[in-house]
């Protein structure tokens, strides 16, 4: 009679059994343990390393305090956070309004958009900003933005009624942005590569809170 085989362990049959994804995010944990779990010099014993110094450990509120002072310390990671979650508001947001019908003077979702009217509503609405309801006005305020260094939340402005800065939209992104067009339209994304948009291209500006 052969031995009896005992069973495997649990991880062993959980690992087994288990999908191909799971399997390889558990080899992947057990790699990155066993990396760890290694010396940095596996060829040096304990007597060749050199003596620790004599230096008294700080207490955390020490090095706490002693970061504070530093000249080099870290901007604080909330006006970084609270910066970035501005413009994520601002574009979700707008995309929220897709769809909605264009209304010549329109301000609000009730009454639907026109150009200026949709961006001075977003703009209102999650950063608090009061601007003109007149694209030409609008590109007024803020600073001047190259193409080649447009953020998602910078508004783009065109030419599409024969006279400059007459038509914006807010920039999101991968040359796309998102407007109110035109009357009989609603609310899109338009890519700004397209020929009809690149030809009437007139700048662009970032205004921030």
């Amino acid at each position: 009679m052969a031995p009896a085989v005992s069973p495997a362990p649990t991880f062993t049959r959980f690992f087994c059994y288990s999908s191909p994804l799971m399997r390889k995010t558990l080899s992947a944990i057990l790699v990155i343990s066993a990396c760890l779990a290694m010396p940095a010099h596996a060829d040096e014993t304990p007597a060749q390393l050199p003596p620790l110094p004599a230096t008294p450990l700080a207490s955390p509120a020490t090095e706490a305090a002693a970061m504070a002072a530093s000249p080099l310390a870290a901007p604080s990671p909330s006006l970084m956070s609270r910066a970035v979650s501005s413009v994520e508001g601002t574009i979700e947001r707008a995309l929220d309004f897709i769809g909605l019908r264009y209304k010549r003077g329109g301000s609000s979702p009730e009454t639907g958009f026109d150009c200026s009217g949709f961006v001075r509503y977003v703009y209102n609405e999650t950063l608090g900003l009061v601007l003109p309801h007149n694209a030409k006005a609008i590109a007024q305020e803020g600073e001047r933005v190259e193409k080649s260094e447009l953020k998602p939340g910078d508004l783009v402005f065109f030419n599409t009624m024969r006279r400059a800065f007459s038509h914006v939209g807010i920039y999101l992104g991968d040359n796309l942005f998102v407007h109110a067009p035109r009357s009989g339209a609603r609310v899109r994304i338009e890519d700004m590569t397209d020929r009809y948009w690149s030809r009437r291209y007139n700048g662009a500006r970032r205004i921030q809170p």
